[in-house]
């Protein structure tokens, strides 16, 4: 069936978008950090009358996010899932339903031999299921012989805050002293150490905060904020994102 008009032009302005910014690399970030939120309002407004469906078109359109970022040449890119709060404040069924899909369709795309991208997993996983920490896991060991390949993280069971304590506490059973504490040292015991920071951070469904999000690497990031869900956010939204960024380091 022939594409239609607005099809069309979609195409045709997302290829635009891409040689524009493929022609100043050097203004594109290393690094994409993503509050993926609006997925329970995403399904609302598409009508379905379970909202949580909104969930596993979230989860499958991280596969999408890693596409465009391969295209253009990202190699690192952050996502968060979920934050501790969420996993202790929401509803059941909704957690359930949501931890189902990082293992039915994130994990299971990412460990797949086709798949080009290595994960890491940020956060308290003692906070999850044993399901989903154990195929977490897996799909991390899956992934770990892609050395030279780009990095996914995950961000799962996550609190900004949490995961300074955290490093601090690592610094501390490692040896340090209280009297050498640095940023440095910090920085070298937090979940994500060995990645650079992030450049940018996405944030769709309007919202405009971080919510805890990468509290201590992303100080000098560039903000940008979306407002269409996540399932929703399109290659041209994402494009956007990147010609704005670009737009900042010029």
């Amino acid at each position: 069936m022939p594409s239609s008009p607005r099809a069309l032009l979609y195409q045709w302005y997302a290829r635009r978008l891409s040689r524009a910014l493929g022609a100043a690399p050097s203004l594109l970030p290393r690094h994409v950090a993503v509050v993926m939120d609006g997925n329970r309002r995403w399904a609302r407004a598409a009508g379905y009358a379970d909202p949580s469906v909104g969930h596993r078109f979230g989860a499958e359109h991280v596969d999408d996010l890693l596409a465009w970022c391969s295209a253009i040449g990202i190699e690192y890119v952050t996502v968060y899932v979920a934050s501790a709060d969420n996993l202790r404040k929401r509803d059941s069924d909704e957690v359930d339903h949501l931890m189902r899909m990082i293992e039915e369709v994130v994990t299971t795309r990412l460990a797949a031999p086709s798949h080009q991208w290595r994960l890491h997993v940020a956060g308290r996983l003692d906070l999850l299921p044993d399901s989903t920490r154990f195929a977490l896991k897996e799909a991390v060991s899956a992934t770990s012989s892609r050395a030279a390949g780009p990095l996914l993280t995950v961000a799962i069971g996550y609190d900004g805050r949490q995961e300074i304590v955290d490093a601090v506490r690592s610094y501390l059973d490692d040896g340090g002293a209280i009297d050498d504490l640095t940023a440095e040292a910090i920085g070298a015991h937090l979940y994500t150490r060995g990645q650079p920071e992030p450049d940018l951070v996405i944030r769709t469904s309007g919202e405009q905060r971080l919510s805890g999000f990468l509290l201590w690497q992303s100080t000098q990031s560039e903000l940008y904020f979306c407002d269409a869900y996540w399932p929703g956010f399109r290659q041209v939204d994402f494009l956007r994102a990147l010609r704005t960024y670009a737009r900042r380091k010029a």
